[in-house]
């Protein structure tokens, strides 16, 4: 460390730290890639408790940060998963979103065994009752008593007070498995704690929030608002509208790659236009290589505007090999690769340069109800969303026109700003037009961005993000221990 380092640290050191948890290696790309928690570091010491994907990149974190420590795997003991599995199963039937419901018709399927089948008829008996405001904040605050009475061991009680913080920040509520001992550790110390609402589906499609947390860190003030409508106990005091990092660096020039190495990288002609498929998951999308293929021969047949070529990009989570047979028959498809770690499912760096290239380098685009729809409207892209089922998988399994339904996504279908292709015939029509026209939807794409954003597209989300965790660490006082800082609303009817 140099002199000048040294000063700062001591400099530092009479402030406690802020401790960072990172669950997920997408939380990594979120607060370490873009910087976030680097600009905390000219005021407060940073400590990370992190998943640790590969010792290099954990060398890396070691070089960067004033003390990394790696999250120790656990498992919550028995009375806690089980009051936890009932909280979340009452808080799906209680939301009754149409993503909700989906998830719940779901388990359902999945339930195959006989066993399967009987506890799962054993938890919605448990639930349905519990489904109502009242009994969503009973089981609130007994699945808090629970975990205290029932810790999973001492580890993350030692790191809490070995670090004394002074505030514990989640970079992911929805991964927060591995890092809830660490969380309620530091609320049960009194220590200020935050998270960052990951993505902008969660709180109408996952699981219930527990009641750890007294901050709040959300993408726009949509999710702020709908936090606050469906978490009575939390105040819009508790709530900071930050934008997400993660988008934050397709602002940058320096992740615009030229197009010739791009394609190179990709596996494209730089000469002719390029659309983009980006999968999704392969439990809710089956059969989509089936939808790939067709788009690939549609495209083929379109010699007229300059032959155009289909780029897939394989959802980064999907390790199931589904592409793998059309990938080896099909070499006009190009698929491009997805330099993430398997281990905790990581982006490496150069990922988020190829990605933001390839949105700026397509055409259009086409997915399944998906987050790139937005990514590719903030490069001006004209969006084809898929909304019907391959001809292999009946609609009584999964209807794929169902997603166009969910309460995040169905703001995007009402702007105008896409193109909803509810067969192939449709699909073909709607892939001439993004090719022929890319700016006949550029108005309504720039105002579903400007309502849903505002102002923060501007590659700036991880400077707020800091300066939230900044005044936090500040003026932050915990919540008493209790699910219920409001008193109980009326049951939803």
């Amino acid at each position: 460390m140099t002199a000048e380092g040294e000063l700062d640290r001591r400099r530092r050191a009479g402030k406690p730290a802020i401790l960072a948890v990172l669950p997920r290696g997408e939380a990594i790309r979120n607060f370490v890639y873009s910087r976030a928690l680097d600009d905390l570091l000219s005021e407060r010491e940073v400590v990370l408790a992190t998943v640790a994907p590969s010792d290099s990149l954990m060398d890396d974190l070691r070089a960067r940060y004033d003390r990394v420590h790696e999250l120790p795997s656990v498992t919550e003991r028995r009375p806690v998963r089980q009051v936890r599995s009932l909280l979340d199963v009452a808080h799906g039937r209680h939301i009754w979103s149409e993503a909700a419901q989906e998830r719940w018709r779901r388990r359902d399927i999945e339930a195959t065994t006989m066993p399967a089948r009987a506890r799962r008829v054993g938890w919605k008996a448990l639930a349905i009752p519990l489904a109502t405001d009242r009994g969503i904040e009973l089981l609130s605050r007994l699945e808090r008593a629970t975990s205290r009475r029932f810790p999973p061991g001492t580890t993350a009680a030692d790191l809490i007070d070995e670090e004394r913080p002074a505030l514990v920040f989640n970079g992911s509520h929805i991964h927060s498995a591995i890092a809830m001992p660490v969380v309620q550790a530091a609320r049960w110390r009194s220590v200020p704690t935050a998270t960052f609402l990951f993505s902008w589906d969660n709180l109408t499609s996952q699981g219930r929030l527990l009641d750890v947390y007294d901050h709040f860190l959300a993408w726009n003030e949509e999710i702020a608002d709908h936090l606050l409508r469906m978490y009575p106990r939390i105040t819009a005091d508790q709530v900071t509208v930050t934008g997400t990092p993660q988008f934050d660096f397709h602002f940058h020039p320096e992740n615009s790659l030229p197009r010739e190495q791009w394609a190179e990288l990709v596996g494209v002609d730089p000469d002719r236009p390029v659309v983009l498929y980006s999968t999704g998951m392969a439990n809710h999308m089956p059969g989509e290589p089936e939808i790939v293929e067709l788009v690939a021969d549609q495209l083929a047949e379109m010699t007229d505007l300059g032959s155009p070529q289909l780029l897939v990009r394989v959802y980064a989570k999907d390790r199931t090999g589904r592409f793998d047979e059309l990938r080896a028959r099909r070499p006009d498809i190009a698929f491009s690769p997805t330099l993430w770690l398997d281990e905790w499912l990581t982006p490496l760096p150069a990922d988020t340069a190829l990605w933001t290239s390839t949105l700026d380098q397509v055409i259009c685009g086409v997915n399944i109800a998906s987050t790139v729809s937005l990514e590719l409207m903030m490069f001006d892209k004209p969006v084809v969303n898929v909304a019907f089922n391959p001809s292999s998988i009946p609609r009584h399994e999964i209807d794929f026109a169902r997603y166009y339904r969910f309460d995040h996504y169905r703001p995007l279908v009402d702007s105008g700003a896409l193109a909803l292709a509810t067969d192939p015939h449709s699909m073909r029509i709607a892939l001439r037009e993004a090719i022929q026209s890319p700016g006949a939807a550029a108005v309504q794409r720039r105002a579903l961005l400007h309502e849903m954003f505002g102002s923060t597209l501007d590659g700036r989300s991880h400077e707020r993000v800091s300066r939230a965790l900044l005044d936090l660490a500040v003026s932050a006082a915990p919540a008493p221990e209790t699910s219920s800082r409001r008193a109980p609303q009326a049951d939803h009817p």
